[in-house]
Formats: C-alpha cells, structure tokens, sequence
C-alpha cells in the first residue's frame, strides 16, 4: 500500500444474503461513502454466519485493507455470531460492556431487556464501541475492523457517525461518457488511451436504451485535471470512429451534496 492510499474491505456475514432471500443494499451505499471520503474498496466478500468462515475473511481482509467493515450477525438470535467469532480472530474473550449494557437498558428499559436482547452488550474484549442511533444496540471496532448491523437502515446510521473519523485521501471524482459505438469498435483504441492515462481508470460499459444499444464510458481519478484531460481525448476518439458522444456527466463529493440537498 502506497503512502496516502487508503483502502477498505467489506465482508457481508449472513446466510440470508447467501441463499437469496435478502438482497444485498449494503455494498453500494458503503461504496460510494468511502469513494467520497477518498478511501478505495478492493474488494467485497459475502460469507455464511460460520465462525471458522468469519474468523479467517476477518484475518484476511484486515491484513491488506486500511480498513474492514462488517456488515451483519450482531443481533440478539442464536444465530448472530458475528461478535463472538471478531473476538477468536483477536484471540480475545467475549464480554459484557458496561456502556453497552447501559445504552440497553436506557433504550429498552430494565424490565423489556431480556437475555436476548442483552446478547447485544456482549462484545470482544477490547472494543471501542460504536453509536448507533436507530436502534439502540452499539457496534464495536477492533482495531481496523468496522462492525456494523446488517440492516441497511441501522448500518447507514452507525456508519455516517464515524466516517468523518476515518483517514482518507482525495474524493474520487468521475466523469461518464455516452456514445453510440459499440464497444468492440472503440476496444483497441480505448485501450491505447489507457495506457497512456495510467492514474485514470477507464471503464467501458454497453447499455440499452429506449431500444438503441450504445455504450457508456466512465472515467475515474482523483485529479481533476488529470480527469479534463482524458474526457476530451475519450470524446475526441469516439469522434474519430465516426461516433458522436454525449451526456457528459461530471460528478464529485460536491455536486451530489448539491443534488441531495
């Protein structure tokens, strides 16, 4: 990992995810939250709530990633074990928070909080607790390890409260282009560009619309020069194989907070 790269991983823990009952709405939203606070995600893996499973992604990812988020397994049922197998990856013991136990018990009362739902304040030895202000029930960090609900709704909330907290390096900024070539006329040329653009990712994606088939070219980087510079030479190419491009669409950090409100 280069100086002033910061990257992150999310392991996505659930069977639910894995058989197909519940979709995965997860994985987008964290990905354009890291590529606006600068951090790149090298990947996403997806296991089953298995400890030998989620201990060794867990050990895996955080070795080669900036940061690790979780997502899942840390509900009040016997089949949330997320917390339990974090602590093995650790080597740690599993124990009740005091803290944790105080935010239950302000959220539920101390007559409503069973032994299930008191599961929730047991976390490895050693987290750091992390607010969640939907729900009541904490997430925790190890180290560089994130652990967060898997319910989009409670994840979104937990994440947003200490994103701003991580170290990242320049917002990823993007540029999409619209053209009616295909992708195998632009292929060689497109990929003579590329090299030439090497700190410039450019992806090439064919799309159908209102029964016209074209393509879309999205150009990523964090320099916006750098950017400028590779969507005329990306127009100019689409132009010189007798198409025309359109739908120049610049988006950053900024013009989505504009567009958002």
């Amino acid at each position: 990992m280069s100086a002033g790269t910061y990257t992150a991983a999310i392991l996505i823990i659930g069977d639910e995810i894995l058989s197909g009952r519940t979709v995965d709405q997860n994985t987008p939203w964290i990905a354009e939250k890291l590529s606006d606070h600068g951090i790149k995600l090298r990947e996403v893996r997806v296991v089953s709530d298995d400890y030998t499973d989620i201990i060794h992604a867990v050990n895996e990812l955080r070795a080669h990633c900036t940061y690790l988020i979780t997502t899942g397994g840390i509900g009040p049922t016997h089949d949330d074990i997320t917390a339990a197998a974090i602590a093995q990856a650790f080597d740690v013991p599993v124990k009740e928070d005091p803290e944790a136990r105080k935010i239950l018990e302000d959220y539920y009362g101390t007559t409503d909080l069973n032994e299930a739902r008191l599961k929730m304040a047991a976390v490895p030895e050693g987290a750091a607790l992390i607010d969640n202000p939907v729900s009541g029930a904490p997430g925790f960090k190890m180290e560089n390890v994130y652990v967060l609900a898997g319910v989009p709704r409670i994840m979104q909330g937990m994440l947003e409260g200490f994103l701003d907290g991580l170290a990242g390096g320049d917002p990823m900024l993007s540029n999409t282009i619209t053209c009616d070539l295909f992708e195998s006329q632009v292929a060689k040329d497109l990929g003579t560009l590329q090299s030439g653009y090497p700190d410039v990712s450019i992806g090439s994606y064919p799309q159908y619309r209102g029964g016209i088939l074209g393509l879309s070219l999205v150009l990523r980087t964090t320099d916006a020069a750098l950017l400028a510079s590779a969507t005329a030479d990306v127009i100019a190419l689409i132009e010189n194989l007798g198409g025309t491009a359109s739908a120049v669409n610049i988006r950053d950090e900024e013009t989505k907070a504009r567009d958002t409100g």
